[in-house]
């Protein structure tokens, strides 16, 4: 049996939605394609131009969905400020352009691009909440086919003759 799963939504959680809107809109250059408000309730939700069936659905802290208690929001609010709710992971064309692009923006650098043995170029930025959003760009592969730093696929360790 064939089965046509794809993934739809990926969730972050924010404390601000005026400034995941700012960074994700006007840095990223993600489309909006909903902006819902009911009272205290609001979500975004943001395509890329290359897979705008993949929606970024950013939610507010414990506003909305599943009833939270005060504790449960206050634990919430103290992961995201560590940045250890969410992460998004982008891949690029030219990770170092983009790089410029977000540094300029004021946002918080985790990571200069650098290359990594597992065979991407990559840099690390938090969004105005504390999410982590990585981006990343594949590194030509050497002759041979294989990452650089030693490793064979399956996590084995290359051994020379």
């Amino acid at each position: 049996m064939t089965n046509s799963l794809t993934l739809a939504n990926c969730f972050i959680t924010v404390d601000d939605p005026e400034a995941a809107l700012a960074f994700y809109r006007d840095v990223l250059d993600l489309t909006v394609v909903k902006d819902v408000k009911n009272g205290d309730f609001r979500w975004l939700t943001f395509s890329t131009p290359t897979q705008p069936e993949l929606e970024i659905v950013v939610q507010q802290i414990g506003v909305g969905g599943l009833p939270m208690s005060d504790e449960d929001k206050q634990a919430q609010a103290s992961l995201l400020a560590k940045g250890l709710l969410s992460a998004l992971i982008f891949s690029v064309d030219d990770v170092d352009a983009l790089f410029e692009k977000v540094r300029a923006s004021g946002a918080e650098l985790l990571q200069e691009p650098q290359d990594q043995f597992y065979g991407v170029r990559d840099c690390a930025f938090r969004d105005p909440a504390g999410n982590m959003v990585r981006f990343n760009q594949v590194l030509p592969q050497p002759a041979g086919g294989q990452a650089s730093g030693g490793q064979a696929s399956g996590g084995q360790e290359k051994v020379q003759a």
